[in-house]
């Protein structure tokens, strides 16, 4: 039968912890803490032991002085502010590109004005049917380029027949009125409309009882004198004069039509 040291020490099967042997006496005395937090030093001396930390190198002693701690930390904030510097002049310009590159508002070219002249409110003639002389309708259109006079409260027979000398054969010139001609007058002026000049230019007596020509066009009321209308042989109106009484006001774009 196996004694108590084929078992290690430890009693058999129902034997007696008395009979345990004790601790080597090199141990010395053993106190186990009710707190195990109160072994956290030898837990740390007993993992430096088993874990061994090399020993700094001399560079690594140099940096860890607290001088050289200091310098870091100033250079570390000479290089932050060059950074800085660069980082807010990159976005100004990108965001100055973006702001020039951004389409804005249109803005119109602005006309050069002359004396009694004024930018036309609408740019294209309307394509307005206006009554002839004789009854027909009358394209206002029809023929471009071309001077419209708008004669209603004026003596403009003179200013008619000055603005067609002074435009060129194939300008040509309309007079345009609300009122109805007398029996004499239209005659005189459906010989005029049906009766080629022989200076080959173009004048027609028109008549706009609504008065839905000034009006689309922003004229103000009649006054006594006339107003002009220059257009384009593509239908742009060029210049809009509201107050004429001669035909030398505007010989200049008369010229350049």
């Amino acid at each position: 039968m196996a004694g108590a040291s084929d078992n290690g020490g430890w009693p058999p099967d129902g034997g007696s912890w008395d009979e345990l042997p004790d601790l080597p006496e090199e141990w010395g005395v053993i106190v186990i803490p009710d707190d195990l937090s109160e072994l956290a030093d030898e837990v740390e001396a007993v993992r430096a032991e088993l874990h061994p930390t090399p020993a700094a190198a001399r560079w690594q002693r140099f940096t860890r002085r607290p001088a050289m701690r200091r310098l870091r930390k100033v250079g570390t904030l000479m290089l932050r502010a060059p950074v800085l510097i660069v980082s807010m002049a990159i976005m100004v310009t990108v965001a100055s590109l973006f702001a020039s590159a951004w389409p804005g508002p249109s803005r119109q070219a602005a006309t050069q004005r002359t004396s009694g002249s004024t930018p036309a409110p609408s740019r294209t003639l309307p394509a307005l049917e206006l009554v002839g002389a004789d009854g027909s309708a009358v394209p206002l259109r029809g023929q471009l380029p071309l001077v419209v006079l708008l004669t209603d409260g004026c003596d403009c027979d003179d200013l008619v027949a000055e603005t067609v000398a002074a435009a060129r054969p194939e300008i040509a010139v309309y007079a345009v009125s609300t009122a109805t001609p007398s029996t004499a007058t239209s005659r005189s002026q459906l010989t005029t409309a049906q009766t080629p000049r022989a200076d080959g230019k173009t004048v027609r007596h028109l008549r706009d009882p609504a008065g839905t020509l000034r009006e689309q066009l922003g004229l103000t009321a009649q006054d006594g004198t006339a107003a002009a209308i220059l257009v384009s042989r593509t239908g742009t109106i060029l210049r809009t004069f509201e107050h004429v009484m001669s035909a030398t006001t505007m010989l200049s774009d008369l010229q350049r039509l």
